[in-house]
């Protein structure tokens, strides 16, 4: 069994909030997504489209962010674990710069088709 404590809303959302300042102060590319994401997410909100249009863009927006935040917990974990060169863990964190190649990639596609849609 895991040494887990009880679930607490309020302990909980905290150390979601510590995780989201840890990667603004220390991740370069995280902070350079965030700022692309506060740009874009008021042109989603005034843009006139349809809501699944309107949807698309923000979960493939977020999805980016996401994918970030994931890759660089992969980093960590690896990190954590050994700073030696080892082929599995660079194996592992190639991984994780495919999350993120892949999330930009949706996110440039899925941006692409509905812009292109709504002002053809």
């Amino acid at each position: 069994m895991r040494n887990q404590p009880k679930y607490n809303f309020f302990k909980n959302t905290g150390y979601a909030l510590n995780g989201l300042k840890d990667l603004i102060r220390t991740e370069t590319s995280f902070k350079l997504e965030l700022i692309l994401t506060m740009i874009l997410l008021p042109l989603i909100i005034f843009i006139e489209a349809t809501f699944i249009h309107k949807a698309l863009l923000f979960i493939s927006l977020m999805g980016m962010l996401l994918a970030e935040a994931t890759n660089s917990a992969i980093e960590r974990v690896v990190d954590l674990v050994t700073l030696e060169h080892h082929h599995m863990a660079g194996r592992a964190k190639d991984v994780g710069s495919t999350i993120v190649f892949l999330s930009i990639s949706v996110f440039v596609v899925t941006w692409a088709i509905v812009l292109a849609d709504i002002y053809q």
